[in-house]
């Protein structure tokens, strides 16, 4: 049976409780948890209900609809989001729900910070592991973060010939990512970036994230046995569900629900 732990916020306000978020998707999956801060930092500012004006893209870290779809439909179930996973399926290699009502409540969930944390974190996991297959080494933050900026192949493809040719240019193997990204691609003279420029340059970026919170992050500490799990709103349903069917006085059993009615509301109360 697995351990768990409550932790609690360091004090009331939006910033604590989404630095907590993030802390604990990173001991919950092993992704650094500096990069997970400085790619919210950069996605978002930290705000966990921003809107992208010319995308779906929302969040901390701003999942598009059909990314958020993916993540959930991979990795929901591991986190009591089993009635969400379920709910997601694909035709023609895009992911849909066919409940408008329950599409809009898998894809609200994105503003909540603990689980965007999660699953941006699951996101970050399932990228390095497929880098460092094929690069043979491991996968810095900085590479997680080329992963998020390229997509995971295209940082592949990337990060190969960063290792093999730092010095080379960078735009001619990209020419899509540098017509809609120059001022990544090419200098304020327009010459084109190398590899290696590309790559400290993202990397800076990560940590001007970081640094711009102005010193140590602060948020709720717990010491956690091996292999604990940290308690989300979606292990409280789960405990209690289970819980709750285990007691042969109770007649009604818990349906799903209202265990999504009663995630939604825990989530929404920050437990």
């Amino acid at each position: 049976m697995s351990a768990f732990a409550d932790i609690s916020a360091t004090g009331s306000s939006t910033g604590n409780r989404v630095t907590n978020a993030i802390a604990m998707a990173s001991r919950r999956t092993g992704v650094d948890f500096s990069y997970l801060l400085g790619q919210a930092k950069i996605e978002s500012s930290l705000n966990p209900t921003a809107r992208a004006a010319t995308s779906s893209a929302t969040g901390l870290y701003q999942f598009i609809d059909q990314s958020w779809l993916a993540v959930i439909d991979k990795h929901g179930g591991e986190y009591g989001l089993g009635w969400a996973a379920n709910a997601i399926q694909q035709s023609g290699g895009r992911y849909y729900v066919a409940d408008p009502d329950l599409r809009k409540q898998i894809l609200d969930l994105r503003k909540n910070p603990e689980t965007a944390s999660v699953m941006a974190a699951e996101h970050a996991a399932d990228n390095k592991a497929y880098l460092e297959s094929k690069l043979g080494r491991d996968a810095q933050p900085v590479d997680l973060y080329l992963a998020h900026f390229l997509g995971v192949g295209g940082a592949s493809k990337f990060l190969s010939v960063h290792d093999r040719a730092p010095g080379a240019s960078a735009a001619s193997m990209f020419p899509s990512a540098a017509r809609s990204n120059r001022s990544i691609f090419y200098d304020k003279q327009g010459n084109a970036r190398s590899f290696a420029e590309i790559r400290d340059r993202f990397a800076s970026k990560l940590q001007k994230g970081v640094d711009s919170l102005g010193g140590p992050v602060q948020y709720a500490d717990a010491s956690l046995p091996a292999g604990a799990k940290t308690v989300q709103p979606a292990d409280y349903v789960r405990i209690e569900t289970q819980r709750l069917s285990e007691q042969p006085d109770i007649m009604v059993k818990p349906q799903p629900q209202t265990a999504r009615l009663a995630y939604l509301m825990l989530a929404t109360l920050g437990r």
